[in-house]
């Protein structure tokens, strides 16, 4: 079977430094993420030294102030940066996406004290960090949290349990939502801490046993009275639930883009197999039948891409996004389900094999429509807008 080079995707990029931002992303995801993605996965290994290598090459704050260390870069071309690396590998881009949501409560909500202490080493200085707000109870229904925050003079100390955490046991930082008013004080009593990976008291469980994804540790970090200081909490107390939807709004923007990162791996995937696999005395790409999933395929992504990056050039002139973001999030992570499930029709039996990329984009594409609100809470959050409340 001849060998095809996929093509590199047509971006559409507004400045001359974008295009070369993403001319270096391209090649290190070619030259050092796709390469050993296979077999890293299939092992379990997390590859910490490529997210140095990524800071180093500043792409861990993309679409935060320079002043701080970040890249001064529209979400516009951060996104587009994400789904190079999720092309080459979910875990990476996935992880690139988290570690930005997990920088931004401090980014967009911290004193200007706290950014100019903690934010260059965030965005720049080789740490990789954790976004801390589902619990073991409260996964969709996040507002019934119960990890609390017990005010203990100039300190809090926190207890209790979050779960599904990306980066849990290996984050040098991790953003936490926890519970500082009563019981009966519902999404007002929650409030953002920053607090070190490091910290005592603070562990975590083993990892997840996973379907995909098998390279990024997801685990239940437990806090047992862990003390930070009052200079750690970000924003005002009870902000913090305010603080976690306006980052959930970015990411998932981010979890599009990443999205459309792996059913575009699929699909190109798809392509060279097609066009060089040989049934009936030609390729078997010249049936109408895989013709027509291959064009459907390539008009899902194009779609998906096109909703995503509506959505953060919104963001970026400063205008509400929540719909949007809803709405590129669960178009995006359905057409990658079905694009990766696709592809592994066309592969046919190949197509189920651990020889081939397939049926590892199709197990990491599932998790896409679960994280950062699963495609039925983007479901309620765009009825909500379009219709307003349910009414009880």
């Amino acid at each position: 079977m001849p060998d095809r080079a996929a093509q590199p995707v047509d971006r559409q990029l507004p400045t001359e430094e974008a295009r070369d931002l993403i001319s270096l992303v391209r090649e290190i995801a070619q030259r050092e993420i796709a390469p050993h993605a296979a077999e890293e996965e299939d092992a379990g290994r997390f590859p910490r030294e490529l997210f140095g290598l990524l800071s180093e090459s500043g792409l861990l704050g993309l679409p935060y102030d320079s002043e701080h260390g970040g890249g001064d870069q529209p979400y516009e071309v951060y996104l587009q940066a994400l789904e190079e690396l999720a092309m080459a590998r979910l875990t990476v881009g996935l992880g690139v996406s988290v570690h930005t949501l997990a920088c931004h409560a401090l980014a967009n909500y911290g004193t200007k004290e706290q950014r100019v202490e903690h934010l260059p080493a965030m965005l720049g200085g080789g740490l990789l960090g954790a976004y801390c707000l589902s619990e073991p109870s409260s996964g969709s229904d996040a507002a019934s949290l119960r990890t609390k925050a017990v005010r203990d003079g100039d300190d809090w100390v926190i207890s209790g349990t979050k779960a599904w955490i990306t980066h849990g046991g290996i984050a040098d930082f991790c953003t936490v939502m926890a519970r500082t008013g009563g019981e009966g004080s519902g999404s007002r009593g929650i409030t953002a801490f920053l607090v070190p990976g490091d910290a005592e008291g603070l562990s975590a469980a083993a990892p997840e046993k996973k379907m995909g994804m098998k390279g990024s540790p997801t685990a239940q970090l437990h806090f047992d009275e862990v003390r930070v200081a009052d200079s750690r909490r970000i924003g005002e107390e009870g902000q913090g639930f305010a603080i976690a939807l306006s980052a959930l709004d970015s990411g998932r923007l981010g979890i599009a883009a990443c999205a459309i990162g792996v059913a575009q791996a699929a699909l190109d995937e798809a392509i060279a197999y097609a066009t060089g696999r040989q049934q009936f005395g030609r390729p078997i790409a010249d049936f109408q039948g895989l013709r027509f999933m291959l064009a459907d395929m390539a008009t899902q992504i194009e779609a998906g891409r096109a909703l995503y990056l509506s959505a953060a050039r919104l963001r970026d002139a400063g205008r509400p996004f929540s719909r949007q973001a809803a709405m590129a999030k669960l178009l995006c992570t359905d057409a990658a389900m079905k694009v990766t499930t696709d592809a592994v029709q066309i592969l046919g039996g190949y197509g189920y094999t651990a020889d081939f990329p397939t049926e590892r984009y199709m197990r990491e594409a599932k998790v896409l429509q679960i994280v950062e609100g699963t495609n039925q809470i983007q479901r309620m959050v765009i009825a909500r807008h379009l219709a307003g409340p349910e009414s009880r």
